[in-house]
């Protein structure tokens, strides 16, 4: 896993985009990059975070990474199905987090905003259902962050249009109910 994690850390720093939709699907086609996996509980968050730092965010790039490369190797692999959290929306959780540099003991407005940004991602996943897609909710996660810091910060992320180039690879694929499900593919 650590080995992922430096391949995520190293691709997210020659990134030059602010799509971290885009951003992700790159890191996704590392070939070290599993279908499904717990390397997701970094690269979402990452994915993210480096479209910040494109979009013109000041913080500490790679001191985030670092932070955010610990914290999501902390999440265990299932945890959508176990523990009822998905990991990509945790990861991206966790990248607002160390952007806001909140702790368990702020008593701010980011404490809040990281907390009710997970809920609707969260929200936005548990719409679709099972079983898990890595690949799915990563998208759907960045597709809220994207909307969340728009209209909390107006820091403006790009966005294209989400048409998923993994779904031949998956095996438990949705098919028609998602929607980012490749019907060419």
């Amino acid at each position: 896993m650590e080995q992922k994690i430096e391949i995520i850390k190293e691709a997210c720093k020659k990134e030059t985009g602010t799509n971290p939709i885009q951003i992700a699907k790159n890191l996704m086609k590392c070939p070290s990059i599993r279908i499904h996996g717990p390397e997701h509980h970094v690269l979402d968050g990452a994915s993210f975070l480096c479209a910040l730092k494109n979009a013109g965010a000041e913080f500490d790039f790679d001191h985030a990474l670092d932070v955010l490369a610990l914290r999501g190797s902390q999440m265990p692999g299932a945890i959508c199905g176990q523990w009822g959290v998905c990991g990509s929306s945790a990861s991206i959780g966790a990248a607002l987090a160390i952007f806001h540099e909140t702790g368990p003991l702020s008593d701010n407005e980011y404490y809040k905003d990281n907390l009710f940004y997970t809920s609707l991602a969260l929200h936005d996943i548990a719409q679709i259902g099972g079983p898990r897609c890595c690949k799915r909710n990563a998208f759907l996660s960045l597709q809220r962050a994207i909307q969340f810091v728009k209209e909390k910060y107006q820091i403006n992320l790009d966005q294209d249009e989400i048409i998923c180039e993994f779904s031949s690879k998956n095996q438990q694929c949705l098919h028609e109910r998602c929607p980012f499900y490749n019907k060419k593919d």
